[in-house]
């Protein structure tokens, strides 16, 4: 199962006080990847991925993005892992699907 790449999103209340304190760390924006305006950001310090997100999610997620969703959908259903939020596997082209683990994280697997 190929999950693609990975960064772990970061529910940030103030984007640009957030922005700002990674910044200290070396991490920069991704181009094209959000802005603090969008109230999203894509950050990068080498092999290093972090993603900031005013008022989109309640809690930190992990996030993966595979380049088949759909595919992954119906493996983890085959495995009996339950699906919050689906996609439609008759479609084709970007899709999420939302899932949690035993201790209650959201994942992400959100095909661009």
């Amino acid at each position: 199962m190929d999950l693609g790449q990975n960064y772990l999103a970061l529910a940030v209340k103030d984007i640009a006080a957030s922005f700002e304190f990674y910044q200290k760390l070396g991490f920069q924006a991704v181009p094209d990847c959000g802005g603090i305006e969008e109230k999203w950001l894509i950050l990068k310090n080498g092999d290093t991925k972090l993603g900031l997100f005013q008022d989109m999610f309640p809690a930190n997620v992990i996030t993966f993005n595979p380049p088949d969703v759909r595919g992954i959908q119906k493996s983890l259903k085959t495995e009996g892992i339950q699906i919050d939020n689906e996609c439609d596997e008759t479609t084709t082209g970007p899709a999420y699907i939302m899932l949690k683990d035993p201790d209650g994280n959201q994942i992400l697997m959100d095909q661009h």
